[in-house]
């Protein structure tokens, strides 16, 4: 199990759409792989002395994904559940086709699912009663497209949506020309970033970054640069305190934008508005309430903030630190939360 878990994550790291720039983007991407990878075979190896008897040995299975806030976040839930004496793996799976194990009870708790973005497939996953909603996670979501301050001067309308199409050309690539590139993340985090361009008429083509890492690589690099571009940012993260930039300000979101085409600009198509904001969610196969109540109790008590998620994210992107130590300073600065939350 340990050598089949930890090879997925290689694999997933050595498949996935790799960074072709700056030598950052490779730097970034096998720090985040490698923390991930180590991590995990911590979690797979080790179980902390239990303090008190638990309800069952069988391991917990936690979801990680391919951003590093959300695999600390998951490293930190995983290092307080064996405090209190459980068994925990953690599991590499896709964001939004994890539902598939979470309702079969093949995987048993994801840490981070964004009003933004998942949504429509935990209500859906909730809906049957093999999903249960844990409650939110502390963390407030914004995802959006997203530009440099500088970009501001060249597209005079900024962050008004409607000025895209006037500055399209300033957003072009030689691969996207005479369109404007939008830089979208990596493919399964959905988004219906190809929908809110052809609802709204923008002249854009969506490029999706191969992983998280990618992302902001580039997004550096042209920073420094003050090349154009806008791309998707999301929050919490370190990003919006390290680059002076603004949202792109779209329709205001209402779920009837996203499920009633004739609401809003286009009366053709949905999707012709911002993303949602709102919490970040953690969800469980339904039988873990009844297999580990006392994981269960834990994991609904278990927060952190924006501004935790934020240093934390920060800490490894940025500083290098691995995902494993910055967990456990986490867990050192917090010991008597963490106490509490498992007594």
């Amino acid at each position: 199990m340990l050598f089949s878990a930890v090879q997925s994550l290689q694999d997933t790291a050595e498949t996935r759409p790799g960074p072709t720039g700056p030598r950052t983007r490779q730097g970034s991407f096998s720090v985040k792989y490698t923390a991930a990878t180590s991590a995990l075979a911590l979690g797979l190896t080790l179980a902390a002395p239990a303090l008190a008897e638990v309800e069952s040995q069988d391991p917990i299975r936690l979801t990680t994904h391919d951003w590093t806030g959300q695999i600390v976040n998951t490293t930190i839930l995983g290092e307080i559940l064996k405090k209190a004496g459980y068994n925990v793996e953690l599991v590499q799976a896709d964001y939004i086709a994890q539902f598939a194990g979470l309702k079969t009870g093949d995987l048993h708790v994801a840490t981070e699912i964004w009003e933004t973005t998942g949504r429509e497939a935990m209500d859906e996953a909730t809906a049957t009663g093999n999903v249960v909603n844990l409650g939110e996670s502390g963390m407030k979501a914004i995802e959006e497209w997203w530009y440099p301050a500088y970009m501001e001067e060249r597209c005079p309308g900024l962050p008004d949506w409607k000025a895209l199409n006037d500055c399209a050309q300033e957003f072009a690539t030689s691969e996207t020309a005479p369109l404007g590139r939008y830089l979208g993340g990596p493919v399964t985090w959905g988004g219906f970033d190809e929908e809110r361009v052809e609802s709204l008429g923008l002249d854009f083509e969506v490029v999706h970054a191969g992983t998280d890492a990618a992302l902001f690589a580039e997004l550096e690099s042209a920073y420094q640069r003050e090349a154009p571009i806008v791309l998707w940012i999301y929050s919490p993260h370190w990003s919006t305190v390290k680059y002076d930039g603004s949202y792109v300000e779209f329709p205001p979101y209402t779920p009837e934008c996203y499920d009633d085409p004739s609401w809003g600009t286009n009366p053709d198509m949905a999707y012709d508005c911002a993303k949602p904001t709102g919490p970040i969610w953690k969800v469980a196969w339904a039988g873990v309430e009844e297999k580990w109540p006392g994981a269960a109790e834990i994991i609904r008590n278990y927060t952190l903030s924006n501004d935790e998620m934020g240093a934390l994210v920060a800490a490894v992107d940025l500083d290098g630190e691995s995902i494993e130590d910055a967990a456990a300073g986490w867990m050192e600065e917090n010991a008597d939360k963490v106490d509490g939350w498992i007594n």
